[in-house]
């Protein structure tokens, strides 16, 4: 059983030979070995590419640990480069665990401490010299957000393109399920279990548990341990806990660092936790909504939220026990938000109005503040809504945010329909939503 992701082909595909370095990132498991050396290889080769001008290196699996060598690495691929006029594609896999290496005959005692990063030669320098050689097309993969904004600005001086995906959205994940009669069972094992490609393949929850623990324990965590060299595993795996455990609510790291302390008798500062918090982001395990005052028009340092790059990785590490379908709907909207190209930030709106004869001032909260170009939308996520009461709860920020924005209510309940109501506001269910990349638009 395959997923087509052919919305991720396609944004490939039109950066083909554009001359910039594809640079393909997203959390560890998500798809994008297979994305580039499956689909895309596939792709080239429909297209007329010769299999001899495609140049395939997993870098984590390669029988040659010297490629780990930029230098060896730049040299093993030009010399298989032909300069017969056709195209020549390269496609490296975890290009992040190439190392830093000192250029040959440099002394650094001798250089002046400005001069030292000038000193080593990194994958960067190899895949600017693959991208300036005639016909030659550089796709690359990576699993940390090094490879994401200043750094792709300033070593490839803006001729670098990022590419980012993610677990499946739910419209493929429900590709893998074309023949079910219940809809609403999909979405459950969704939120449940996540989009990560392989566990979608397993199919009882033992299976899927252990699929999703052995990940954190052989890859996430390692992987960071090692990348910033921390001296343990510990302590960021109880970050991981009380973060997955808050995800969806306000927080902030010293919310974080006190429930630590109190879970786990583990002492942190504020500071720790918000580096290590940090490190997730990094390695695109969590994604930080910050706080948005609307009629301020300013961002707020905290609290914030933090929300998982997948569902499933969520629920298997608070052991499943903390299955609040409010938290997950709200995780997956984000999730999906980000995946259609908008920025997403916690909005907050302050009312005021008099009680007790004191004039108050008190704050509402809009699940989701979106923004992509010139559009802005306000989003209310609502799990259920079974009477006006809870209508007017969940619509009174979006009512008193000042502005003629959009504004959305999404609903969980298999009940909803779509529509707008005689205050302008938008209302559509979970399903379409999720099922649809243009529901919101075509509201």
């Amino acid at each position: 059983m395959t997923v087509n992701r052919q919305e991720l082909l396609n944004r490939l595909i039109r950066a083909k030979h554009n001359g910039f370095v594809k640079i393909i990132t997203g959390i560890r498991r998500c798809g994008k070995s297979y994305l580039l050396f499956n689909l895309f290889r596939n792709h080239l080769l429909e297209s007329g590419a010769d299999d001899d001008h495609i140049i395939a290196i997993d870098l984590e699996k390669a029988d040659d640990d010297t490629l780990l060598n930029p230098i060896n690495l730049r040299k093993h691929i030009q010399a298989r480069i032909k300069n017969d006029g056709k195209w020549t594609y390269v496609l490296l896999d975890e290009i992040q665990t190439c190392s830093t290496v000192l250029r040959e005959g440099v002394d650094l005692a001798r250089l002046h401490p400005e001069d030292v990063p000038q000193a080593y030669i990194t994958f960067y320098k190899t895949l600017s010299a693959l991208r300036t050689m005639p016909n030659v097309d550089v796709y690359v993969t990576g699993s940390n957000s090094r490879l994401l904004s200043s750094d792709v600005a300033t070593e490839f001086r803006g001729r670098g393109q990022v590419i980012h995906i993610t677990p499946l959205s739910f419209g493929e994940f429900f590709q893998l399920h074309r023949n079910t009669s219940n809809p609403y069972a999909v979405l459950n094992e969704y939120l449940s279990y996540g989009g990560l490609p392989e566990c979608a393949l397993f199919e009882t929850h033992q299976e899927k548990e252990s699929y999703l623990n052995g990940l954190y324990q052989t890859i996430y965590i390692r992987d960071v341990v090692e990348r910033m060299k921390l001296r343990g595993e510990q302590p960021l795996a109880s970050v991981i806990d009380v973060a997955m455990s808050n995800i969806g609510s306000l927080t902030n790291p010293t919310k974080l660092a006190n429930a630590l302390k109190t879970r786990g008798g583990i002492t942190a500062t504020k500071d720790t936790v918000s580096k290590y918090l940090g490190y997730l982001e990094n390695a695109f395990i969590l994604s930080k909504a910050s706080r948005f005052d609307v009629r301020g028009n300013h961002y707020l340092d905290y609290p914030a939220k933090y929300y998982a790059a997948d569902t499933g990785l969520r629920n298997a590490r608070t052991g499943f026990r903390q299955m609040e379908f409010t938290h997950l709907m709200e995780n997956a909207i984000y999730n999906e938000l980000k995946r259609q190209g908008y920025t997403v930030d916690v909005g907050v709106v302050y009312h005021d109005t008099t009680k007790a004869g004191k004039h108050v001032r008190p704050s509402h909260e809009i699940d989701f503040v979106v923004n992509r170009g010139y559009e802005r939308i306000y989003i209310q996520s609502a799990w259920m809504i079974p009477d006006a009461e809870k209508m007017a709860q969940e619509t009174f920020s979006l009512k008193h945010t000042g502005d003629n924005f959009r504004k959305v209510v999404i609903d969980g309940s298999p009940m909803a329909i779509k529509h707008i109501d005689n205050d302008g506001i938008g209302h559509i269910g979970l399903l379409d939503f999720l099922l649809d990349p243009k529901s919101i638009e075509t509201l």
